[in-house]
């Protein structure tokens, strides 16, 4: 019998590729405002990802699996959501939206993210760390 994984996923409301990057990247740095993907905005630069978003990821006790939307809808498909998103993956069907596209708009900041992440984590009982914020 197989063992089902846990995995956080991470669904940008962006496609996949190296020239959609490029796009978003200068739509990131024009207009920041209109730029449809809010956990993209919180967790990224213009192209690099926050390092302390990435600490706090690897310090999580599952495995984190990005998604884009195209490749999301590919992999779940017929499973329609609001993206951005971040969901669990437990091997079911489709996965759970621990925090949806409302509530990602909400948030401003990288620490909030994780103090967010990890609150969903622990209600729906996984072992979530401790969020150490280093200035």
């Amino acid at each position: 019998m197989t063992q089902k994984r846990t995995r956080l996923l991470l669904v940008y409301n962006a496609d996949s590729g190296i020239i959609n990057a490029l796009k978003d990247a200068v739509w990131k740095i024009a207009s920041p405002k209109t730029y449809p993907c809010s956990l993209c905005a919180i967790t990224y630069g213009a192209v690099l990802m926050h390092n302390e978003w990435r600490r706090f990821l690897d310090s999580l006790p599952m495995e984190v699996v990005f998604h884009h939307k195209d490749d999301f809808e590919e992999t779940f498909s017929g499973h329609r959501i609001a993206l951005p998103t971040i969901a669990i993956d437990t091997g079911d069907e489709y996965p759970e939206v621990i925090i949806s596209n409302e509530e990602l708009v909400r948030i401003e900041t990288t620490t909030e993210l994780m103090e967010r992440v990890r609150q969903a984590l622990v209600s729906a009982h996984f072992r979530a760390p401790e969020l150490r914020i280093v200035a």
